[in-house]
């Protein structure tokens, strides 16, 4: 009689369900239909729909659609961190800092334009 030798598995990577959700400003069939089109040839699984309705129409003024897809578990938050650094965005030091620059600022600042204000920011962004 033959044995089957058994085979030693290797300990499979933990999975998580991720989340997608997609804000459709306009709301017909063809912004729907391209909106699912679009994902779920990514391997982003349709979960749902959610309409923002106004209370003046009965049309929806707003969709959101979400989508869900496994992928490997995200172990620490501080794994995160990289990844946002690496778009752009200030670590938490340096954004606690920076409001606390804004909250300092003189009262003439209030004055400005709200183009002039982001101006202003994106050059000491720049600077950093």
């Amino acid at each position: 009689m033959a044995t089957r030798r058994a085979k030693k598995r290797e300990p499979e990577a933990k999975r998580e369900l991720h989340y997608k959700v997609v804000e459709l400003s306009s709301v017909d069939e063809g912004a729907l239909e391209r909106t699912l089109n679009e994902w779920t040839p990514r391997g982003w699984k349709f979960d749902g729909v959610q309409f923002a309705m106004r209370e003046s129409s009965k049309r929806p003024s707003m969709a959101f659609v979400f989508f869900t897809r496994e992928g490997p578990a995200l172990v620490e938050p501080a794994e995160v961190i990289p990844h946002l650094e690496a778009d752009g965005f200030r670590d938490p030091e340096e954004a606690d800092a920076h409001l606390k620059r804004l909250a300092e600022a003189p009262k003439e600042d209030a004055m400005q334009s709200a183009w002039e204000r982001l101006h202003i920011l994106a050059e000491d962004k720049g600077e950093s």
